[in-house]
Parts: C-alpha cells; structure tokens; sequence
C-alpha cells in the first residue's frame, strides 16, 4: 500500500533552520520520493518504508531541538505524480 505524507517541522527556538535543514537531508537520503516546497516536505512510497523512515527521523529531529512541533498528514495513495491542472 502506497502513502504519501506531508510534514512540517516547526522548532520552537531561536536557531532553527539548520535543524529542520537536517532532517530534510536526511529523508531526501532514504531512496524515496520527497519533494519540498517553502511550507511543507511531502515523502511517498510504501506505508511501511514511509512510516519506518518517520519514525526513526522524527525521533532524531525531536533529539536535536529544545522544543518543538510537526504537523503530519497521510493520505492512502500515492500523490507524487499530482500537478494542478488549473
């Protein structure tokens, strides 16, 4: 079963970037499809490599930061090839 995940990273703390910089590296290193814009990093593929990489990942990122928050969504599909027609 394919998903794909959108996640925003948000610590709450003064030196944040090279934080959330490092955990995007690091799913962009794990062979799946991750795509990034300025709000969100979307990671596709299947449910059990997706939600593995996040659970490992998430748990470094929370490790590395003081404080701080990540908002996830799962969709049941894989959305990796959507392109707004409009």
């Amino acid at each position: 079963m394919n998903i794909s995940v959108e996640l925003t990273l948000s610590p709450l703390q003064d030196d944040f970037e090279p934080k959330i910089i490092n955990f995007i590296k690091k799913l962009r290193a794990s062979g799946l499809i991750v795509k990034e814009n300025p709000l969100s990093t979307q990671v596709y593929g299947d449910y059990d490599e997706v939600m593995n990489l996040l659970n490992s990942e998430i748990k470094d990122a929370f490790e590395a930061i003081d404080r701080g928050l990540i908002y996830i969504k799962i969709v049941k599909s894989d959305r990796s090839d959507y392109a707004a027609d409009f």
